[in-house]
């Protein structure tokens, strides 16, 4: 893995982070004043938020438990990065609820309900599109080795794909200007790591499920 990668994907969160205190500066207005303008519960910017948090949760789980699992450095590396990365803009979204005043979660709202698509949750556990079920989970915590980072790539793959298609839909529907660009720089990023996994899975001898 070359070194301009993982250097440009700490730039990415370096900047996340430099979003975050401007979203505060902003919501503020640098003197405790409030924001103008305040996402309601129904908004794409507050479904996003939600669902996306939901969602970055279960890949930090599934990057940490494929660390327990192998001693590759190049496997452990990727999934250190994905569960840092993520983790970290959980946080972000979870701070701007926060910050509208808003609930973290809103059970009587079906996922992704705010894209127009509001479909029910899949079977097995699967809450969104891309998420692993329960069963693929269990079979992560069971793998070992080169099974184990066969399987995360896969799993991380059509996470990274289903993350992808809702920041997209927070990019052209979100009206805050700070988490439009948090989710234009997760599409961004996330195909990158699905490009570079396609290569680490061809180079263990196997290939995305789709």
């Amino acid at each position: 893995m070359n070194r301009t990668y993982w250097a440009s994907l700490a730039a990415v969160v370096a900047a996340l982070v430099f979003a975050t205190v401007a979203t505060v500066a902003s919501a503020t207005g640098g003197d405790s004043k409030p924001a103008a303008h305040t996402p309601v519960a129904a908004s794409a910017d507050a479904g996003f938020a939600r669902d996306m948090a939901v969602h970055h949760q279960q890949a930090v789980e599934m990057s940490f438990i494929v660390r327990d699992r192998t001693k590759d450095e190049e496997a452990r590396r990727l999934a250190y990065d994905i569960a840092n990365t993520q983790a970290n803009q959980r946080g972000m979204l979870l701070g701007w609820l926060d910050l509208w005043g808003l609930p973290k979660s809103e059970p009587e709202r079906l996922p992704m309900a705010w894209m127009g698509m509001g479909s029910e949750p899949g079977a097995d556990g699967a809450l969104m599109p891309g998420m692993a079920t329960n069963t693929e989970l269990d079979r992560l915590r069971a793998a070992d080795g080169k099974q184990a980072e066969i399987l995360y790539l896969q799993l991380m793959t059509e996470h990274h794909k289903g993350g992808i298609h809702m920041a997209q839909g927070c990019a052209q529907r979100c009206t805050t200007e700070v988490e439009r660009n948090l989710a234009q720089g997760m599409v961004d990023s996330q195909q990158s790591e699905i490009d570079l996994m396609a290569g680490m899975l061809k180079a263990r001898g196997a290939t995305p499920r789709t």
